[in-house]
């Protein structure tokens, strides 16, 4: 019995490098994709709280 490998093997792994590849650009743009969000979220997370403080203060000096 010998122990050698299938002619297409290098096929193989060549597909499984360029899966492997992929994925991790899909990887790659979901995190700058994230961190994009989590900044705009941020942004209107200190607005709203800038205009809440607004419209308090408002609410305060008309009584």
């Amino acid at each position: 019995m010998t122990n050698t490998l299938p002619p297409n093997t290098g096929y193989v792994a060549a597909a499984y490098l360029v899966f492997l590849f992929i994925l991790l650009i899909y990887f790659v743009i979901m995190a700058i994709r994230t961190a994009r969000v989590e900044r705009e979220l941020a942004e209107l997370l200190t607005k709203s709280e800038q205009r809440n403080s607004r419209d308090a203060a408002a609410e305060t000096s008309s009584q």
